[in-house]
């Protein structure tokens, strides 16, 4: 379409030339017959020398010239011979005026025509220079000729030059298609980056970070399936042992084993959720909102407990907020299962990162217990229900979204500060 746009705008403009060209030839041999009319005494006009062109004497030339006024015979030129050009008494040329006219049936011809008035004759007289369109539309022809030739030409090499680039330009996808088949075949576990260019080469490592990715997942996935089968192995085979042995404290022994596998199950669910949902770039909780809605549900299960809380309330974490409220809500609640009656909550932020601390007035944990607390089923205090689960869940939690959890101790409240640390939201 753009070359067919073009080849019209460029016929339109280079055929308009020729034909001004051709114009102006008329135009200038209309002047030099304006320049060589006179009156004579019988008050007709006449050329006091002749016009140079020798083909305005040859009878059916294609070259013509006429004077006409009203009430005098027309003065032709010889090469019209028995014939006249038409002289239309509607209209006055004070200019210059072209048109192309088919007066003669056997020959189209282009009139060159002006309005004198002579000096020594009160008489309009028209001067007129006709020629044959045949030149001009030879012209025209052989200019449309090469045109059509060389854009047809032109694209036709368009065409061969867009298939060749799209071809080399594609190439590397066949390679890149045959590299992936190679790994669904198991001939290969990566793509091999160096036989491609530079503008493939974004894409194939995206696709092994991919690939990558989508291992880490499923190595992931294995490990914690393997963790779960290993930490119901054992409660199962002290029930089946009990059981076949028929003990007395059979049910005790189922009871004790479920309550251990329930933790173990709820373990690896907490987990498994929060991988889950990892993959959503989208993942955005406000921290101020998620700790009111806490407070409120462990101010119910300890009303004696005092809640304070201070800190940036506009701050948004990268985190689902169905996670949050569960880091949050087992933080919160150890600090008002163990602590001395009073919990303070700080929300501020370091670089990239948000820092929520939870801070108790209780007795405090030593530097050597606070590590063990994170692995699953450590209890420091069996006075008080629980499972052991809380700290390791956060800490699996956390370490899932790119932030960390650590306990330390609190410099104001002589207790256990949890410095919860989790990745700031755009």
């Amino acid at each position: 379409m753009l070359l067919l746009g073009g080849g019209l705008a460029l016929d339109r403009v280079l055929t308009n030339a020729i034909t001004r060209n051709f114009d102006d030839g008329q135009q200038f041999v209309l002047t030099a017959m304006v320049a060589a009319a006179e009156i004579d005494d019988f008050g007709e006009v006449r050329l006091n020398r002749p016009l140079g062109d020798q083909r305005f004497l040859e009878p059916n030339s294609g070259f013509y010239w006429q004077i006409a006024g009203k009430g005098y015979a027309p003065f032709r030129s010889r090469s019209l011979w028995d014939r006249a050009l038409n002289v239309w008494d509607g209209h006055s040329d004070e200019n210059i005026h072209v048109y192309d006219s088919n007066e003669f049936p056997e020959e189209a011809i282009r009139v060159a025509e002006r309005d004198i008035v002579l000096p020594g004759s009160k008489t309009i007289w028209r001067f007129q220079v006709a020629q044959s369109r045949e030149v001009l539309d030879d012209q025209i022809g052989t200019l449309r000729k090469t045109l059509l030739r060389s854009f047809a030409l032109l694209g036709l090499g368009l065409i061969v030059m867009a298939a060749l680039q799209t071809l080399y330009g594609l190439w590397p996808l066949r390679s890149l298609r045959q590299a992936i088949a190679d790994m669904r075949a198991g001939r290969a576990n990566r793509i091999e980056e160096h036989e491609l260019p530079d503008e493939v080469a974004p894409l194939v490592e995206e696709l092994n970070g991919l690939l990558s990715h989508n291992e880490t997942q499923a190595e992931e996935a294995r490990r914690h399936a393997g963790n779960l089968a290993h930490a119901l192995k054992t409660p199962l085979t002290v029930i089946m042992n009990a059981a076949t042995a028929h003990a007395n404290d059979l049910s005790e022994t189922v009871i004790r084993e479920a309550t251990t596998m329930r933790r173990q199950v709820d373990h690896h669910l907490a987990r498994a959720r929060a991988v889950g949902r990892r993959g959503n770039v989208h993942s955005r909780a406000e921290v101020w909102a998620s700790l009111e809605s806490v407070e409120r549900a462990v101010s119910r299960l300890y009303p004696q407990v005092r809640f304070d809380m201070d800190g940036n309330k506009s701050l948004s974490v990268h985190v689902e907020r169905q996670d949050l409220d569960e880091m949050l809500g087992n933080l919160i609640e150890n600090a008002a299962k163990y602590g001395g009656g009073s919990v303070f909550v700080t929300v501020g932020s370091a670089g990239p990162m948000a820092e929520i601390l939870v801070e108790d007035d209780g007795r405090g944990i030593s530097a050597e217990d606070r590590d063990k607390l994170f692995n699953r089923g450590v209890r420091l205090d069996s006075s008080k229900p629980g499972t052991g689960l809380g700290l390791a869940i956060v800490r699996d939690v956390a370490e899932i979204y790119g932030g960390a959890i650590t306990l330390e101790e609190s410099e104001d409240m002589g207790g256990v500060l949890a410095r919860l640390r989790l990745p700031l939201a755009a």
